[in-house]
């Protein structure tokens, strides 16, 4: 299977959007250290892949038309690129600091969890990451616990909507929020869609 007419303009639509982010970032970056510019650029693309990961999951069938190859090699590629990216981002930011509490939640209080809500964001992202690895050895369980990657969307963007620099752009805020509000609209829609595969499976 080859890729398809689709396929190419997808992948020309999130190429504009990075670029679109790109520029935007730039806009911001002129007094900032560099490794705050960098821990920055990985929040905001480990966000924009992820998303993007997420936002295809109901259209199996769709995707694997579309770009020629199994629904799942182009999931794991926009995810790895997601996962390395989101990764860096407390690293770095725990280098620019010198302070491993990046890692840590903080339950102070509740202002303070929902800004610092990267920190469980980046705890509950490898328990997903993880139960996706061990599907094979889970099967009836891993699925459960990948879904909390939709926590991790929402935790991820009221963090960066409290703190994130980049978020103090309209243009960046509004293209995030909207990715989000897409995820949430993907997440119901591949549950509508299997509550009818389990309504025509009872018909039969």
């Amino acid at each position: 299977m080859v890729l398809k007419r689709e396929g190419v303009i997808f992948l020309l639509g999130i190429a504009a959007l990075a670029a679109v982010v790109a520029v935007l970032f730039l806009a911001s970056a002129t007094n900032a250290e560099p490794v705050r510019l960098v821990v920055r650029f990985f929040g905001l693309y480990g966000y924009l892949f992820l998303s993007v990961a997420t936002l295809i999951t109901p259209f199996l069938k769709e995707v694997t038309q579309t770009f020629g190859k199994p629904f799942l090699k182009v999931h794991h590629s926009f995810s790895i690129m997601g996962i390395v990216f989101i990764t860096l981002h407390p690293v770095f930011n725990a280098i620019e600091r010198l302070s491993l509490s990046v890692f840590i939640p903080n339950f102070s209080s509740w202002d303070t969890f929902w800004r610092l809500a990267g920190r469980p964001a980046f705890i509950l992202f490898y328990i997903a990451v993880f139960a996706a690895v061990l599907r094979a050895k889970a099967p009836k369980y891993w699925r459960t616990f990948h879904a909390l990657m939709y926590v991790v969307l929402l935790f991820g963007i009221v963090h960066a909507n409290l703190i994130g620099t980049d978020f103090e752009n309209f243009g960046v805020m509004l293209i995030y929020n909207a990715l989000f509000a897409a995820a949430l609209a993907a997440f119901a829609l591949k549950r509508y869609r299997k509550h009818l595969m389990k309504k025509d499976a009872a018909v039969f």
